[in-house]
């Protein structure tokens, strides 16, 4: 399962000021009035050679005094179920709250490791009063400053010790997970295909399985269909559906080979659904849009073409994907989906040779030579194909600086067009010879 890593604590501590510590990058909309980061939530974090996924639960938390420590509990819950790792986020400056207490009692319950941070102690005298903090009973409490960074890599050393790589359930079988928000239609899609109500029901707050891996084996067709929607939770308010049904989904993109993410067709894509795709893509996952419910639009305001064009526009640059129009509860173009991801997963595992290869090479370079960049032109030499579980090339050049991005993009297309890569994403490097 994908390894996650959850930021808990009371709004304003810093949760994503920290998150963008962790994940390298300005992503988070820090703004002092609490409840505006939306959107970005996870992000991806490399550190001592592992990869983690970190979710900032501050983010999915909507305004509202009254509820919000009800909101925050049920997802310090969730972390609990969910993630491998959590980081307890304290303020050093409003010191030890009651709802920190309650926080932390909930912690002190579960297994999991959970790593404490004391936030915002940038001078000596911070630094004094963050002792109490170890009070809370945390064995592993860490000081930091997130705002300038200080502290920031003895946590995440601490936290990759605790990061184990994942062992996938080993097998040669493609793997599809199917993605997408809540009430999508992914249960309609998975029991349409499989033929029966696979949705187990469990009225007991907090009651979770992983993922299962259904083999499928009907109509000549064999791979693995990797399930998180068979999980239905009572009395959960939506923000927290929307948190958990995200967690889910990073955990089903880490075991697939090709990602299948569903659209409602009247609500369109939506920022939760970009987020989704842009995972997929780090981690270089295949990937086939559904359009689910096509039978219930309008079709005079909106042709298949123009829905799909506004699509391939907003998912650029990398909308060379299948997209297919669907209706799961009418068993509608079902087939021709697994279709689309067979083939998806045929192409990510595609090896070409290294002679079409640099023949493919030099009849791009001669219809568009490299851009010269500062009067200085890249000679690429030749190019191979590297041994990456999705397509990669390396091409050998003098002088890689001088390859611009747009260059980068020109060969991607070529290869695209040229090798059957619809679906996946490829890895294009240029390194000195």
């Amino acid at each position: 399962m994908g390894n996650i890593v959850a930021i808990v604590g009371r709004p304003n501590v810093g949760k994503s000021t920290l998150y963008n510590r962790l994940i390298g990058e300005r992503q988070a909309i820090i703004d002092d009035i609490s409840g505006v980061t939306r959107d970005r939530q996870y992000g991806q974090s490399f550190w001592n050679g592992k990869t983690f996924t970190v979710v900032d639960t501050g983010g999915f938390v909507k305004n509202s005094e009254d509820v919000f420590e009800k909101a925050i509990r049920s997802q310090v819950q969730i972390a609990i179920d969910e993630a491998s790792v959590i980081v307890f986020l304290v303020d050093v400056m409003t010191g030890i709250t009651d709802f920190d207490e309650q926080v932390a009692r909930m912690l002190r319950r579960t297994d999991k490791p959970v790593l404490l941070a004391v936030n915002k102690v940038d001078n000596h005298n911070r630094m004094l009063i963050a002792n109490e903090f170890w009070s809370l009973g945390f064995e592993e409490t860490f000081f930091l400053s997130s705002i300038n960074g200080g502290g920031t890599g003895e946590l995440l050393d601490a936290v990759t010790e605790h990061i184990t790589d994942i062992e996938r359930v080993e097998s040669d079988l493609p793997r599809f997970a199917i993605v997408g928000q809540p009430n999508v239609g992914k249960s309609s899609f998975v029991n349409a295909l499989i033929g029966e109500e696979r949705n187990i029901v469990t009225d007991i707050a907090g009651t979770t399985r992983d993922a299962i891996h259904t083999r499928y084996t009907k109509f000549d067709k064999d791979f693995l269909l990797i399930d998180t929607a068979g999980i239905r939770k009572k009395n959960k308010v939506h923000e927290d559906l929307e948190f958990y049904s995200v967690m889910r989904a990073i955990k089903a993109i880490e075991e697939a080979d090709v990602c299948f993410l569903m659209i409602d067709a009247q609500d369109g894509l939506e920022a939760q659904d970009m987020s989704i795709i842009s995972i997929a893509l780090k981690r270089n996952k295949g990937l086939v849009l559904l359009i689910n419910k096509w039978d219930a639009i309008e079709k005079d305001t909106n042709t298949a073409k123009e829905y799909e064009d506004d699509l391939r526009k907003r998912i650029a640059p990398f909308n060379d994907v299948p997209i297919l129009f669907i209706s799961a509860l009418e068993k509608q173009r079902i087939f021709k989906a697994i279709e689309a991801g067979l083939e998806v997963f045929e192409n990510r595992s595609r090896k070409i040779t290294t002679s079409t290869l640099n023949t493919a090479l030099q009849e791009a370079i001669e219809r568009y030579p490299p851009p010269s960049h500062k009067g200085r032109f890249a000679k690429i030499k030749y190019v191979t194909q590297l041994p990456t579980y999705y397509p990669a090339f390396a091409f050998f050049c003098n002088n890689p600086k001088y390859v611009k991005d747009s260059y980068k993009q020109y060969i991607e297309n070529v290869w695209r067009q040229k090798f059957e890569l619809t679906g996946t994403p490829i890895g294009i490097f240029f390194r000195k010879k």
